[in-house]
């Protein structure tokens, strides 16, 4: 026999033991339903009673659940109107699958991920909406084609992995890429004169060294290795592996869908229609229904006569006014996302989103106001910005008259951490980037650049100090000690107000502080947050903090509220979104050079130090 006829021989009886280890092995809490159903069946084979039940049992019809996860899960409000599926928020996810946690009509999801782009805080977000499936009894199968160690961690919350035989694993474990433009910057004759309070504050060096600074090594040194025992201790858990064989397979790094389940790593290797065989054979006897589109909202998109001309406008301008009231009490959910900086939030063509001290003001106001509201959740995704704004929006929430619980998501450092101090508890997860309490100023210097390409300047200034803005001279010494000064003020206002809100002495704060950056798990430790958990268990203290039950009904609100059609088509160029897509490094950079010529014309930042992005 061939060595292929010998693996097409094999291949059944692989998958049928694959099957049996999932049926038989899941560590779903719906084993005891079907034990349960099984001993009623063998007792319906003795009475008529039970034959009876097993008979209208045969003709029930068995819901799964199919979930598949595609693209990238934003943090912030759902997009309205026609926009609505095009790019589905992380919280309108979640809120599916916490809706099939409770259906009763349904018995089962299959969590599909295919080419999806998830952050690490997306991922916890969603192995939490797992966990209260499968404790409602359900089990949950994922389906994997091509994984990396993100869609690997979702995976490994589930009862059952799957992967197609030609998929790949790939869990290379944590490195971290830090990228020095100065060598680049002296040969265009450009030069960048940054100031910084805190020596772990090194937003600038990219700037202004060509490697980094032993502060800045030293941080994210910590950041890795915290994230890599994150990354083990995981892995061990859900498959039940000792961390120094996991550590031996990250080493390993790649594998193929075979070597993967020989490993441990998933469960069955099979096509796609065998994870449908999956629950075929649990639910034997009744007729399986799979349902792809489940809670999704379907758009009536026949805008026809003057009933369409309705629906149309409707769209337009947000929705019915009549959907947007309650009279139920409420949890408003305001959301902090993007790059602070003064005025209204907005989006860049390069789909940077900005978080407005005003219209973040406006929604905090707003959910203050409200009678039906008991509670704020600040959720936070950003990595801080301009010191001015930031400051503005800490004075709205320490002077809130109803408790606000911050919850910080992927990241939440410098100003985003600045925002979340006066908060009555910080809620974050272990691979949360936050912290980071230091500032930053300076400005970048062209006068070499305008030298080479035949370009002069003439000055006529009065001012000792005129030329602090000027990017045709460096800062003269009076310039830069007027500079530190203001940046000093602005330290010392960041350090009082973390420690005032944490009820930490001021010299603990200022040795948490420099500037530097923690995961989730070290702030914690740390006493820089109060504990760790997703934006459910945000809520849940909100409801605690207002006095409610953890079991009592309430309606989340989302603020700032999402934007109309039309606010949405004018404000996207549909150009950037295949830029985005073909060159998403290139599109990276763009925004944020585009962010940091924004901030860096105030003279003091809170700016976490890079942009980090673990894979």
């Amino acid at each position: 026999m061939s060595r292929r006829s010998l693996t097409t021989a094999l291949a059944p009886t692989a998958l049928a033991f694959g099957l049996l280890v999932c049926l038989l092995g899941g560590q779903s809490a719906a084993a005891d339903k079907d034990s349960k159903a099984g001993s009623h069946k063998a007792d319906g084979q003795k009475t008529g009673e039970h034959a009876e039940k097993a008979q209208k049992a045969a003709h029930r019809k068995a819901s799964i659940v199919e979930f598949t996860l595609k693209g990238d899960y934003p943090e912030g409000p759902q997009p309205a109107g026609l926009f609505s599926e095009i790019q589905p928020s992380l919280s309108k996810f979640v809120e599916r699958m916490d809706e099939a946690a409770k259906d009763k009509a349904v018995d089962g999801v299959i969590l599909r991920v295919a080419e999806a782009e998830l952050e690490r805080a997306t991922v916890d977000e969603l192995r939490a909406a797992v966990a209260r499936i499968r404790k409602a009894g359900k089990p949950v199968y994922a389906e994997l084609v091509e994984a990396d160690s993100r869609a690997y961690l979702l995976a490994g919350a589930c009862d059952c992995i799957y992967m197609a035989p030609g998929g790949t694993l790939m869990i290379p474990g944590v490195r971290a890429e830090m990228t020095y433009y100065k060598g680049l910057l002296d040969k265009l004759g450009i030069e960048f004169h940054i100031l910084q309070m805190g020596k772990y504050k090194s937003a600038g060096e990219p700037f202004t060294r060509t490697e980094p600074s032993p502060a800045s090594r030293e941080e994210m040194t910590g950041i890795v290795d915290d994230l890599y025992q994150h990354l083990v201790a995981t892995i061990a858990k859900d498959r039940k592996l000792d961390e120094a064989q996991v550590r031996k397979l990250i080493d390993e790094g790649i594998f193929t869908a075979t070597e993967a389940k020989k490993a441990g790593l998933v469960d069955v290797v099979g096509y796609a229609d065998d994870i449908r065989d999956l629950f075929r054979a649990k639910f034997q006897g009744e007729k399986v229904d799979f349902v792809s589109d489940y809670k999704k909202e379907k758009n009536d998109l026949d805008f026809s006569g003057i009933g369409g001309m309705m629906k149309l406008m409707e769209l337009a301008f947000g929705g019915k006014t009549s959907e947007k009231s309650s009279a139920q009490r409420k949890i408003a959910v305001v959301y902090a996302v993007g790059v602070i900086v003064q005025g209204k939030s907005s989006s860049s063509l390069m789909g940077e989103d900005t978080v407005g001290s005003t219209t973040l003001i406006e929604a905090l106001r707003k959910a203050d106001k409200d009678p039906k509201v008991l509670a704020v959740v600040l959720r936070i995704d950003s990595p801080g910005g301009s010191a001015v704004a930031s400051d503005l929006i800490w004075r709205q929430i320490d002077h809130m008259h109803k408790p606000v619980i911050a919850s910080m998501a992927n990241v939440a450092a410098s100003g985003g951490y600045y925002i979340a101090a006066p908060a009555r508890r910080i809620i974050a997860q272990p691979q949360t980037i936050t912290g980071s309490i230091g500032v930053i100023g300076g400005k970048p210097v062209i006068s070499k650049l305008l030298d080479k390409v035949g370009v002069s300047t003439e000055v006529i200034s009065r001012g000792k100090n005129s030329g602090m803005l000027s990017m045709t001279s460096p800062f003269t010494t009076e310039e830069r000690q007027a500079w530190l000064r203001v940046m000093e003020e602005t330290y010392g206002q960041f350090v009082a107000k973390v420690a005032e809100g944490r009820k930490m002495p001021r010299s603990k704060v200022e040795e948490l502080a420099q500037g530097r950056v923690y995961t989730g798990k070290m702030a914690l430790d740390k006493g820089l947050i109060d504990g760790l958990g997703t934006l459910d268990d945000a809520v849940r203290a909100a409801k605690e903090a207002a006095g409610l039950k953890p079991d009592e009904k309430i309606e989340l609100e989302t603020l700032p509220e999402p934007k109309t059609f039309f606010e949405q088509l004018f404000d996207q160029d549909a150009a950037t979104a295949h830029v985005r897509a073909a060159l998403p490094e290139l599109a990276s950079a763009l925004a944020s050079a585009e962010l940091i010529r924004r901030v860096f014309r105030e003279p003091s930042l809170l700016l976490m130090p890079y942009r980090l992005d673990v894979k």
